[in-house]
């Protein structure tokens, strides 16, 4: 799937790739998982992406606002080994964020379906965040901006 250029109209701005799943405005982050159904139905059912495409047990994307996330499974050209040999593995530490409205509510659904978390809540002056993980233990984390008083 990786990017499949457009022969007419302009072309894309410097620095930017034409693609035809292009979402305009989407931020795009790409996860390597280990099985393409149990990590759509995580996505969708636990944290309310939709799914935008699907291709068999190797691709998926899925949405949710402004962010796009491409899941790559075992066998997709996105989750190949590396020119060094390396291999492209679900987890790590950085992740991208949701913002939510109550944390609380989140966490006690995401408990009671079994979501493994990294963490406590931690609370800061920008907020209260809390680490999840999906199937493959790749990093979410779960925010609610301070209230205000």
């Amino acid at each position: 799937m990786d990017h499949a250029g457009s022969a007419s109209g302009p072309g894309p701005a410097p620095g930017r790739t034409s693609s035809a799943a292009d979402t305009s405005g989407a931020t795009t982050v790409r996860y390597q998982v280990t099985d393409i159904e149990r990590s759509v139905d995580f996505y969708t059912r636990r944290l309310g992406f939709q799914l935008e495409r699907r291709a068999g047990s190797a691709f998926a994307s899925v949405t949710r606002e402004g962010l796009r996330l491409i899941l790559s499974g075992p066998g997709s050209s996105g989750s190949r080994p590396l020119p060094d040999g390396r291999k492209q593995e679900p987890g790590g530490w950085n992740r991208f964020l949701l913002y939510v409205d109550d944390l609380d509510a989140h966490i006690q659904a995401l408990r009671e379906a079994g979501v493994r978390f990294r963490n406590e809540v931690e609370v800061g002056p920008g907020g209260s965040q809390i680490q999840i993980e999906d199937p493959d233990g790749n990093p979410i984390e779960l925010h609610e901006a301070p209230r205000s008083t």
